[in-house]
């Protein structure tokens, strides 16, 4: 690979925008191309970044030979097909989350990374920003002891659009896929094991979404993950960490955090640890390094693992009922 990562973008949404700002404070790494469905838009974009390379649809983008990485930011139930597109084409592909509708889905989005021998990875930017990398040595070097216990929630209130992305069943809507895989993600990152139990109940609203949920992870060790999300209610956004020996409390708006409270033995320490950019740019930065290395997956967010967290949805939807017109 370059030492410059050249990237595309596939889509021109919100969270496309929120990825090629957060590009602009990687020093490795430039947006070469936009693909999107219509050339006006392409060229929108790409009008706004710089870019010089706008397609006007997303086979072109795919095959474009001055782009090393793509990253897919289309809706929920479009990841699955983009990101095979560009993986067969050959290039690596960093997928926004959710990775797939279902785990159904994000398994064939592996199968085909691992056939066509290509860097596949699902976009949880949370997971890479310096204070989230910080609580995991923390875990790891065993400061607060075996963890027993944690806590999550994401939630904001939206006004209801039933034609939204938020609220229509046909485009994966609900806070699940949503907003509430950054509380599943976060206990998988924290508990490092399978859940071996999964409940909760949900609000399903007039739209036939997940509207707020809560949701409890049982572990084989007798750990318990206790998690909340929401599109329709505020909540605090704030998460914790319980271990034999300590706490971590990381919040509010925990999916982007720069402080934290580490109390062990009585002693409680600050962790502050800013982030550059718009913390977009570290997942970019880890994608860069990976391939640099050779590497087909990352060893931060694994494709097991991504998988694992898709399962973890599906048994929730399955105990609320919740399941979506293209499955």
């Amino acid at each position: 690979m370059p030492d410059i990562t050249r990237w595309g973008i596939l889509g021109t949404g919100s969270i496309a925008h929120k990825f090629a700002a957060g590009l602009t404070s990687v020093t490795d790494a430039t947006l070469a191309a936009v693909g999107s469905r219509a050339q006006e838009t392409a060229d929108a974009f790409g009008d706004e970044f710089d870019v010089a390379n706008r397609h006007s649809t997303y086979e072109a983008l795919a095959q474009d030979p001055n782009v090393d990485a793509i990253y897919v930011s289309t809706p929920h139930p479009f990841h699955q097909e983009n990101t095979i597109l560009c993986l067969e084409a050959g290039k690596a592909v960093l997928c926004e989350k959710p990775f797939a509708i279902n785990a159904e889905g994000a398994r064939r989005m592996m199968a085909v990374a691992k056939d066509n021998g290509v860097f596949l990875m699902e976009a949880m930017w949370t997971r890479f920003v310096p204070l989230m990398v910080e609580v995991r040595k923390i875990i790891v070097e065993g400061r607060i002891g075996e963890v027993r216990m944690c806590q999550a929630d994401f939630g904001f209130r939206a006004g209801i659009n039933p034609e939204g992305r938020l609220f229509d069943p046909a485009l994966g809507g609900g806070a699940l896929l949503d907003v509430g895989v950054y509380p599943v993600s976060f206990a998988s990152m924290v508990m490092r094991k399978i859940p071996t139990r999964v409940t909760g109940f949900a609000e399903i609203g007039e739209t036939d979404v997940d509207e707020q949920a809560g949701m409890v992870l049982g572990y084989g060790g007798g750990e318990i993950a206790v998690l909340s999300t929401a599109v329709r209610t505020n909540t605090s956004g704030e998460a914790r960490i319980w271990g034999t020996e300590g706490k971590i409390e990381i919040g509010p708006r925990f999916w982007c955090p720069d402080t934290a409270e580490l109390t062990v033995g009585g002693d409680t320490q600050t962790l502050n640890i800013p982030y550059e950019g718009n913390g977009y740019n570290y997942e970019a930065m880890h994608v860069a390094e990976c391939l640099r290395e050779g590497k087909t997956e990352s060893d931060v967010l694994t494709l097991g693992e991504t998988i694992t967290i898709m399962e973890t949805m599906d048994g929730l939807r399955g105990k609320w009922g919740l399941k979506y017109p293209m499955e």
